[in-house]
């Protein structure tokens, strides 16, 4: 295999694992982020075994398994305290599970082994504009028009809200969605929110959460997220009602929540979190490829953001080491992408309208159908499966948990 020169656009989650997993395989990789001094953020994450194979193969599990939580199931419950779905990962294979985490844990852990990789040069505080074809080669513009380069192959990977989707070929759709979420990220050294991800409805207007997360970054205490489903346009509102008729309404539903929300108080401290509906009809052109949430971001309904943007940098990878040509590598990346993306797409638009939405109507459908995958058994397992990041459609066949098991078998590190 002959060595390529990749540029890396974006140091996140897909962007650094890709970068390792290229300079690993003896590729020269240069990451280009824009943010001058990147630093960790955001609240809690699950990340699946999908998520977790991917960091056993980067060696990389160890300190996120030793700092995250372990999650055994998910299970959301109505205000009316009916069960609406029960899943836990051993209905599937009793040796898998969920790891809460704080995402700016997983960054850290992802952009320290990225300063650490002899094969890759890090420059951040440099924002990318375009990416215009040299010939065979690509070469990059940046914010303030100079031009680096060339590059053989340039990963795109900074996210939904990425400028280069304004100058490719490839078809795309940005869209932001009606709904986010308020995020807090609590202490709770009494664990009192352990080894469950716990969920509450009330028709598709009202869902809250409590993540367990592990530790937060640089902090020594466990600590859970609190998740609280919002309309972007009713924020403004909820924050001039004051902390008091919305915390009346969270301990109505989770009386156990009462030590989190003492801690809260100000309405500044919750922060809003907004989302985009990325498609692409496919994700590669001549030279360039798109991954993460730059190539398919959704809802956070399933939970898959991160762990799909992990697999999608090792098949990138994989598919490299397999062609020689980087087009040819590149087709076979979309080709092999396809199913597994396009199902988690198709589910969590067909799922968010149930959770988050004003239709009363989907609420209630929800709460007289849902429940029936706890009784039956092969609904249950394809729940499961849906939720361990595996499933590739419904006539498909899913991930083999063979090669889960394989790689998460890999050395932790």
């Amino acid at each position: 295999m002959s060595a390529h020169r990749v540029a890396v656009v974006g140091c996140g989650t897909a962007g650094a694992a890709a970068a390792l997993l290229l300079a690993r395989a003896g590729h020269d990789v240069t990451v280009f982020e824009r943010v001058a001094a990147p630093g960790p953020v955001g609240a809690g994450i699950t990340l699946q075994p999908t998520g977790q194979a991917v960091l056993a193969r980067l060696g990389l599990l160890g300190p996120i398994a030793a700092d995250g939580a372990r999650i055994d199931r998910l299970i959301c419950r109505t205000a009316r305290r009916k069960v609406v779905v029960d899943l836990p990962y051993r209905a599937v294979d009793p040796d898998l599970h969920g790891i809460g985490l704080h995402r700016g844990l997983l960054f850290e852990t992802l952009f320290a082994a990225v300063g650490a990789e002899p094969g890759v040069t890090l420059r951040c505080g440099v924002g990318v504009a375009a990416m215009p074809r040299d010939g065979a080669t690509r070469t990059l513009v940046t914010d303030d028009g100079a031009r680096l380069g060339p590059y053989d192959l340039i990963v795109v990977a900074d996210g939904s809200v990425s400028e280069l989707h304004d100058d490719t070929t490839i078809r795309t759709r940005v869209r932001p969605y009606p709904w986010g979420a308020l995020w807090f990220v609590a202490e709770d050294r009494d664990r009192v929110f352990d080894g469950e991800l716990v969920q509450w409805v009330e028709g598709a207007r009202r869902m809250c959460g409590f993540l367990p997360t592990g530790r937060a970054p640089r902090g020594a205490a466990p600590v859970v997220s609190l998740f609280w489903s919002l309309r972007a346009d009713r924020l403004d509102a909820w924050r001039a009602a004051g902390l008091a008729p919305w915390k009346r309404e969270v301990l109505r539903y989770e009386p156990r929540a009462g030590f989190v929300l003492d801690q809260i108080r100000d309405p500044a401290q919750v922060l809003f979190a907004r989302y985009r509906d990325v498609t692409m009809r496919g994700w590669h052109e001549p030279g360039a490829v798109f991954i993460g949430d730059a190539a398919h971001a959704t809802s956070p309904q399933l939970g898959q953001g991160a762990n799909l943007a992990l697999w999608d940098a090792m098949v990138l990878a994989d598919c490299v080491a397999g062609h020689a040509a980087v087009d040819a590598a590149l087709a076979a990346y979309t080709a092999a992408r396809r199913r597994h993306l396009g199902y988690y797409q198709f589910a969590t638009r067909a799922l968010t309208p149930f959770f988050q939405g004003d239709s009363r109507l989907r609420g209630w459908l929800r709460d007289l159908l849902f429940p029936t995958s706890r009784w039956l058994r092969p609904l249950r397992r394809r729940m499961v499966r849906t939720m361990i990041g595996v499933d590739r459609g419904v006539v498909r066949r899913p991930i083999p948990l063979a090669e889960l098991r394989g790689l998460l078998a890999a050395p932790r590190g």
